[in-house]
């Protein structure tokens, strides 16, 4: 960050912490909100209170905040316009609806009408939900990690009245604490900045603008410079981070990350690198014992605060459940242990059973808080999950309690050893501190029957557990995480060989493409809420969508969602693409209210959308015939090649692009009548292998062959053995002959 950037940051910091001291203390979260955002609108009006602005809203986030005192704005012209005509800073403030911190911010400082009164008076005041509008929260928060060297939810940034940042910061207590300003104090010494210094401040604001415009220009670099032993370095990069011990990257708190599981198994594939595996295996095998793992309703949680994985933060994400469930399927694929495959089907069941809307779509999240089971009045972080052991002891009484609180560390005075807040007392977090050999051997019995008693503990607890009032659920359905879910089922469709993965990753295609797509200009909307659909849709939208499309062609071979996974990359190309330095801009160019248009240099949570754009690019140019859209996705791979050379691991997946573009294309087609068992059983011969660099084409001699084979010729004389499924293994565009039988195919692929 050039030195005048970080000296107009330490001139507004040291003008607020002047008015500071440091004392510290302790914060409680706020409760959170009721399950969905409708039941809370009734129960405030009820209340009689007077609801601002955001009731109009569709965003559970934003509703969440309609009966703050503060006079808040959605983002959008009317607030820009009063910010210019009073001539006041805005404040802007961006999270989301199962953000933690951000509840106990609304609490603390959104809820207080003394706090409020400041912001109304000196301030335009504007709610951003990050997840409906990740365009506006990616600009401020690299102002705030250029400005500050961090950054998270909440984030809270002020802008002059054209939008431009001049300070900010994260979560803000209302008086000094944790070495922080207190708000009151941010807020009337901005106030009284901008009454005095106006001119500075804008000078400023058009200086860290300038800087973030800077950054987004990364010098590209010639392909010949990207090859393998780039890829090396990136698993040696991983390497020094990694987690012997515990698993994960670094030490806490840890986030599952699953783009690097991503490229680190299709690098041991390339390779056979053991350690490139092994801390793939290492840490999903750390993650699904510890209480990052809901160990009776599935699914996982967003982040362990602490090294071992042992105590979670206990929002669930959809986006964690997508990626999540393909990474221990792969693993699965890799390795052939039974666990992975359970832990990915046990993920995919609570998708379906707790975040799928009747239309097919899938919900956004559960938040972290939720009613305390024994005083409802009262909420608590992970109040949903946590046992005492009083609790489980009764409910499965004396033969099976002992055994379940053996294989998960059940103690009387809690077995939560990470506890900053104090806030978990004398609860348990289920986690598996024993191996199943390992109770087994400790109660004498056989290995299936504690497998047995453990399952029928399980079942008993969770049964128990849907009594408990649950977390809030953001109940939107974001196109761009449906599409990774789509992924998600398609491939748990696959490797499980499971018709009810299919039909609901069918379902959610179906509901998209007719609810959030513009049939007419092939056009995609961002989230459907409420009965509504709206939001111009971003190129993660497209992106996602489209690799969920086409995984699902490769699991159901239904030609349509290929068409529609095509159609709509060519829209992305059109609307997205960069021509002066290639790669795709992460929104529209004829977007309004944005001062930059960005293109992420970093993936994280999410893969990156220029990544997946690679991806989708390379496996349609082989499955269309269309090479000049390999063409594309070699120049988006270089467009950030200066970056990934310099620090590969800010960007695995896209490695993994890499990766698919060096290696020699393989195709495998599979000719036959879909219905017919000879079929199928050639299609689980190929389903059960890792093979991600592999396209899975069909031949069912129909009208679709027809179709394929006018710009895919090969694919013409492509038919069945004397009436027999065959499968036709290619490799560079040359084809072995035709095999009929599963054994014959299994010795095909696996040849070297």
């Amino acid at each position: 960050m050039p030195l005048r950037h970080v000296l107009c940051a330490i001139l507004l910091g040291a003008l607020i912490m002047n008015h500071t001291d440091t004392t510290m203390a302790a914060t409680k979260g706020e409760a959170a909100a009721p399950h969905t955002a409708a039941a809370f609108i009734q129960r405030e009006l009820a209340k009689g209170r007077q609801p601002n602005r955001l009731i109009h809203e569709k965003s559970p986030y934003l509703l969440q905040h309609a009966f703050n005192p503060v006079d808040w704005y959605p983002w959008g012209d009317a607030a820009f316009a009063r910010a210019r005509e009073l001539n006041l800073p805005i404040f802007l403030s961006i999270g989301y609806s199962t953000c933690h911190w951000c509840h106990v911010m609304a609490h603390e400082s959104f809820d207080d009408p003394e706090i409020a009164a400041l912001l109304n008076a000196n301030f335009i005041c504007i709610k951003v939900d990050r997840e409906e509008r990740p365009d506006i929260d990616q600009i401020y928060m690299a102002a705030a990690q250029a400005l500050t060297g961090g950054g998270g939810w909440p984030l809270s940034v002020f802008l002059t009245p054209k939008l431009k940042p001049f300070y900010a910061g994260t979560y803000f207590p209302p008086e000094p604490r944790y070495g922080q300003p207190g708000f009151r104090t941010v807020l009337t010494s901005l106030h009284e900045l901008w009454a005095s210094q106006q001119d500075k401040v804008l000078n400023s604001a058009e200086q860290i603008t300038a800087h973030l415009r800077e950054s987004l220009t990364a010098a590209a670099t010639s392909a010949a410079e990207l090859d393998e032993a780039l890829l090396a370095k990136a698993v040696a990069q991983f390497a020094a981070s990694f987690d012997q011990q515990y698993g994960g990257f670094g030490q806490a708190p840890k986030f599952p990350r699953p783009v690097t599981y991503t490229f680190l198994l299709r690098q041991y594939l390339r390779t056979g690198e053991q350690r490139a595996l092994d801390m793939v295996t290492t840490t999903l095998d750390r993650m699904a014992a510890g209480g990052m793992y809901d160990h009776l309703g599935g699914g996982f949680h967003r982040y362990a605060t602490d090294q071992q994985w042992l105590v979670p933060h206990f929002e669930k994400m959809l986006y964690d459940q997508a990626q999540l469930a393909v990474s221990y399927l792969e693993a699965f694929q890799l390795t052939n242990q039974a666990r992975y495959a359970e832990i990915a089907r046990q993920t995919l069941d609570y998708v379906l059973r707790d975040l799928t809307s009747p239309e097919g779509g899938f919900f956004s999240a559960e938040d972290a808080d939720s009613p305390k089971p024994d005083k409802p009045a009262e909420h608590g972080e992970g109040a949903f999950y946590l046992w005492s052991k009083k609790e489980i002891d009764t409910l499965l009484g004396p033969k099976m309690g002992p055994i379940f609180d053996f294989h998960y560390n059940i103690l009387a005075d809690g077995n939560i050893n990470h506890d900053p807040q104090d806030e978990f007392g004398n609860s348990n977090i289920l986690h598996t501190d024993h191996s199943l050999e390992e109770t087994a051997k400790h109660f004498k019995l056989s290995v299936p029957e504690a497998a047995k008693l453990l399952a029928a503990a399980r079942h008993t607890l969770f049964q128990a557990r849907t009594s408990r009032p649950r977390s809030h659920l953001d109940d939107k359905v974001v196109t761009a995480w449906n599409g990774l879910m789509i992924s998600g089922l398609a491939k748990g469709a696959m490797v499980l060989d499971e018709p009810r993965y299919l039909a609901a990753a069918q379902k959610a295609a179906g509901f998209i493409l007719v609810t959030l797509r513009d049939e007419k200009t092939n056009t995609l909307l961002r989230r459907y809420r409420d009965g509504a659909a709206g939001l111009e849709a971003q190129l993660d939208d497209y992106a996602f969508l489209s690799q969920g499309l086409l995984d699902l062609y490769e699991a159901s071979s239904d030609i349509r969602w290929l068409q529609a996974a095509e159609a709509l990359t060519a829209k992305q190309l059109e609307l997205f693409w960069d021509e002066a330095n290639n790669g795709f801009f992460d929104t529209t160019a004829i977007s309004s209210n944005r001062i930059l248009r960005m293109k992420s240099q970093y993936e994280g949570a999410e893969p990156g959308g220029n990544a997946v754009a690679a991806m989708n690019l390379l496996r349609l140019s082989e499955m269309t015939g269309q090479s000049g859209w390999a063409e594309r996705a070699r120049r988006t791979i270089a467009s950030v090649g200066a970056l990934i050379q310099t620090q590969p691991v800010i960007m695995p997946r896209m490695l993994a692009a890499l990766a698919l573009q060096l290696t020699p294309p393989q195709q495998i087609v599979i000719a036959g009548n879909p219905a017919e068992a000879a079929t199928q059983a050639l299609r689980r011969e190929v389903y059960s292998r890792f093979l991600p660099n592999a396209i899975l084409l069909f031949a069912d001699n129909s009208p679709n062959q027809a179709t394929m084979a006018a710009r895919l010729p090969f694919l013409k004389n492509m038919q069945p053995i004397n009436g027999q499924a065959a499968a036709y293994v290619c490799q560079n565009h040359t084809c072995n002959l035709p095999v009929t039988t599963p054994r014959e195919l299994a010795a095909r692929l696996d040849r070297k």
